[in-house]
């Protein structure tokens, strides 16, 4: 049986979900994916039973179910009308914090104007509001889960609502409605990120029959072993090998590398991959629903579906705190009159009382008041924190594992040396001769190391002459006639078949090259002479030296995975002082933190789509605001401002916030604990207790706004220097 369950905003939904299913006769193997929604279990035949019996249970929790066969996947590639996403205030959740909030403005508006009967208004409110989460506690403990966050929430409310504190009832019920419509916006935007990959891939291909005609086809409809014909400026439509055509191919959306690849016949190219200069015939190697954005996706699925999800702190203490002081209470109310003749009405009172002592609301609101703390201080830093559990986490981390590309580095190549060779003739020309010529060259391309030569010229004030005969070699040289000369330029490998490069040339090329730079070579056709050199690099950013000193002082280690090859990333570990592995595609990656998880707490920072698996499978996924939309919704953190020392202030700041919690949960646990025994022995009463239980939420609320003094990672590296 395959379904599809909406309303999950919560990984703690899962265990629910999965502990009633688990209670009905003849079901077995149930596997519910919180990523992607999507629930398979196995129905035995002659069991009692019956899949509108399954449906019913999962309604009674609160939550609604489809058969999958009639939802769309987040893999088909062929949706002619995507799913509108549904804006907050039109889902069940929004309406009622909307609905909910009106109440309680009115309720109190009345209060100031008849106080007589605020009381009344604001118990209305109360009622209302706790009447679902109170249906969906009885559920879940009649499948299993007793003591779930929705009964000690309803048991807080009703508590405060029977002791007379309606006005601190409601605002618990209104509280907890607005963190639940939190974490079913973030759960959404998180599922969207996913479902955004499949449209990466064009919807439609052309396909070349055995004639040589073109048709329009959908993409998903291709199969193995058919002919498309990839045009300059589209994007390939199918995993695939080059039967016919060069071409230079930019497959950043895919493997996040931001210099395009040059590709000729027998090279395999991606779904995805953007063509850019040459018409391409690709012979197709993988249907729709296994090339490399599939498996992307899967990955991705995988990956969030085996996360261990942080259950929340107050829901693991809520299994004996709440019950075992509801026990105590029962007890205390109904053992000293019938063993020891007490008065009813005096052991009521202080049953009563203790129950407004068990009311939680300190506790309840301890946590979130902190995390809702450190959020904002993180997003007044430009640190978006997909919520408390991600921040949580982050105070854990030992190991933060890099992307180079767009994440190290700054995404896109720059000139760092121009060369003029010195033949021996009158034709000897200075850097910016050279430069001048380059630009002059490449100024119709649109190739990023053109524009990056352009660009670099611009800058340097550069009269640039007008180049005639543009034209280019695909995925080999561009040429043009400047000044009566006919000029080319090509990478080194193709620099040195048409023209002539002396020793003393190919020593500085290759020692640039060992540099982890990309050179290329303006030669004269006509003479075979090579000129000059541009060597052009994706520099690393401003502060990522910084930032992985800061994280090396705060005892965190830093690892530098991508998919560059080995010479340019140990020319970049080495000015970093980072360990490296290079040429990893994304199951690598994968593969290398999930060996890295089994000894340590991991972090991954990245941009790209191919870094989308790993920012989902490590402890903590980080996005740097700057990259693809993809790594920036699958990942737990983003960083909006993009700058690498911004990991340390992560992490000190969930330190920071985790210290916070802890003395919030002491203060509000202690409170209580004091005025429970004050309470049984009839030491204190009422009115005590509903100071003692304001008291703990006072306190722990001022100290969660500590928070927002919070002055970032530097606090924490100047000890660490001074020992």
């Amino acid at each position: 049986m395959q379904y599809h369950i909406q309303g999950m905003n919560c990984a703690s939904c899962v265990g629910k979900i999965e502990t009633a299913l688990a209670r009905l006769p003849g079901v077995s193997d149930i596997q519910l994916n919180y990523a992607t929604e999507k629930l398979e279990l196995t129905l035995a035949p002659d069991a009692k039973t019956k899949s509108h019996d399954i449906e019913k249970t999962i309604k009674r929790l609160g939550f609604d179910i489809s058969d999958s066969t009639q939802s769309k996947s987040t893999t088909d590639m062929e949706s002619d009308k995507p799913l509108e996403p549904q804006h907050w205030w039109q889902s069940r959740k929004g309406k009622q914090v909307i609905g909910l909030g009106v109440l309680m403005s009115a309720a109190y508006i009345i209060a100031l104007i008849f106080p007589d009967f605020g009381i009344w208004a604001f118990a209305a409110a109360v009622i209302i509001g706790v009447l679902p989460f109170a249906r969906k506690a009885v559920a879940l403990a009649m499948t299993g889960t007793p003591f779930s966050i929705e009964m000690l929430m309803s048991v807080a409310a009703i508590g405060a609502l029977i002791i007379g504190e309606a006005e601190e009832a409601a605002a618990v019920v209104f509280l907890f409605s607005v963190g639940e419509l939190f974490e079913s916006v973030a759960a959404d935007r998180a599922r969207a990120g996913i479902r955004a990959l499949a449209s990466l891939v064009p919807k439609t291909a052309i396909l070349l029959d055995s004639q040589g005609k073109q048709q329009n086809v959908p993409a998903s409809s291709l199969q193995v072993n058919d002919l498309v014909l990839v045009r300059p400026g589209d994007s390939v439509s199918a995993d695939g090998v080059i039967v016919q055509g060069t071409s230079s191919l930019d497959d950043s959306p895919v493997t996040g590398e931001s210099v395009p690849v040059a590709k000729a016949i027998g090279d395999d190219v991606f779904a995805g991959s953007i063509n850019i200069d040459g018409v391409l015939q690709v012979r197709v190697t993988s249907t729709a629903a296994d090339n490399t954005i599939a498996r992307i996706i899967h990955l991705v699925e995988q990956a969030q579906a085996s996360k261990a999800p942080t259950a929340r702190f107050i829901e693991k203490f809520s299994r004996y705190y709440t019950p075992a002081v509801m026990a105590i209470a029962a007890l205390i109310i109904v053992v000293p009159p019938l063993a020891m003749g007490g008065e009813w009405a005096t052991w009521l009172y202080r049953g009563l009382a203790l129950l407004l002592i068990a009311c939680p609301c300190a506790l309840v609101l301890s946590t979130p008041a902190a995390i809702a703390s450190g959020l904002a201080v993180g997003a007044r830093r430009g640190l978006l924190i997909k919520g408390g559990s991600a921040l949580e986490t982050m105070g854990k981390i030992n190991t933060v594992a890099f992307d180079k590309t767009g994440t190290l580095t700054q995404g896109e190549p720059r000139v760092t040396d121009v060369i003029a060779f010195s033949p021996d003739d009158i034709n000897t020309q200075g850097q910016d001769d050279i430069l001048a010529l380059f630009a002059s060259v490449e100024t119709g391309s649109s190739h990023p190391l053109a524009k990056a030569i352009v660009s670099h010229a611009d800058a340097s004030n550069i009269i640039i002459p007008i180049a005639s005969n543009a034209s280019a070699t695909a995925g080999k040289a561009v040429h043009g006639t400047v000044n009566g000369r006919t000029l080319a330029i090509g990478s080194p490998v193709y620099a040195a078949e048409q023209s002539v490069i002396s020793s003393k040339q190919q020593d500085q090329i290759e020692t640039l090259q060992n540099e982890g730079k990309t050179v290329s070579i303006l030669f004269d056709e006509q003479s075979r002479t090579a000129l000059g050199l541009v060597a052009l690099r994706d520099e690393l950013r401003d502060d990522a030296i910084q930032g992985v000193a800061q994280l090396k002082a705060m005892g965190v280690r830093s690892v530098m995975l991508t998919g560059d090859n080995r010479l340019t990333a140990q020319a970049l570990a080495s000015n970093l002082d980072i360990e490296w592995e290079a040429e990893l595609l994304p199951e690598d990656k994968l593969r290398l933190l999930n060996d890295m998880k089994n000894d340590h707490k991991i972090a991954m920072v990245g941009d790209g789509i191919n870094d989308a698996p790993a920012l989902a499978t490590a402890d903590v996924g980080i996005a740097m605001g700057g990259g693809t939309d993809v790594a920036i919704e699958t990942a737990d953190i983003a960083l909006l401002k993009s700058r690498v020392t911004d990991v340390a202030h992560l992490i000190a700041l969930s330190r920071a916030t985790m210290r916070n919690i802890h003395q919030n949960v002491i203060f509000a646990l202690g409170l209580k604990g004091i005025f429970l025994i004050t309470t049984v022995f009839g030491i204190t009463g009422l009115w005590i207790a509903v100071m003692a239980d304001a008291g703990a939420t006072v306190l722990v609320t001022l100290n969660a706004l500590r928070l927002l003094r919070f002055k970032g990672a530097h606090s924490l590296i100047e000890p660490a220097k001074d020992n």
